[in-house]
């Protein structure tokens, strides 16, 4: 233990006897969210509705949420470089994003220099309330590293997969759900979040 303590210091040839038992040197860092690094890996909520929908926001690359304090906040919580794994209700995970800009309110949201309301948008009500910044939907630009439409949705029942209906929540205390979503979409999600 010591002489793997002690590490690069010493002048011994091996690492010692059982030094393949012990993590890696410096690198426990990892593992602690926002230890020495800014960006987590979250789940998000797509929450379907009249306000919001995963076709949009998989074709023009964002993630929204809104109508209300409550689920405007936990949007406004995610960081530019943040990795948003997005959940659809009643069908799975759906996709794997980069935040690349915070959420902003509907009406100073472009795509390609565009505002929304100019776009073939499927979400009926998107732009409710767009002039009340406590209720309307804010808009958050995410760049899609691996997305499926819905009918691909990644699940598997009575797995122990993470939901919530919350709209945020830290992926940091869920492995089972890491390693799911890493094997479906064939990526390292702690590579990305760095």
């Amino acid at each position: 233990t010591l002489i793997w303590k002690l590490g690069r210091g010493l002048t011994n040839r091996a690492s010692g006897r059982f030094a393949s038992l012990f993590r890696p040197h410096n690198t426990l860092h990892r593992e602690l969210a926002g230890f020495d690094y800014q960006n987590g890996i979250y789940y998000f909520n797509v929450g379907e509705g009249p306000y919001r929908n995963w076709d949009d926001c998989h074709r023009y690359g964002f993630l929204s949420a809104g109508d209300g304090p409550r689920w405007r906040d936990q949007i406004l919580q995610l960081n530019q470089g943040d990795i948003v794994v997005a959940y659809l209700r009643r069908h799975g995970y759906v996709g794997v994003g980069k935040v690349l800009a915070p959420a902003k309110p509907y009406r100073e949201y472009r795509h390609n220099g565009r505002p929304l309301h100019a776009l073939e948008i499927v979400a009926p009500e998107m732009d409710q309330d767009a002039d009340d910044l406590e209720n309307c939907e804010y808009v958050m630009k995410v760049k899609w590293i691996a997305s499926v439409p819905r009918t691909e949705a990644k699940w598997k029942p009575h797995s122990g997969l993470y939901t919530t209906q919350l709209v945020r929540a830290s992926l940091d205390r869920q492995p089972t759900t890491i390693k799911f979503i890493e094997d479906e979409f064939q990526l390292d999600l702690k590579s990305l979040a760095d």
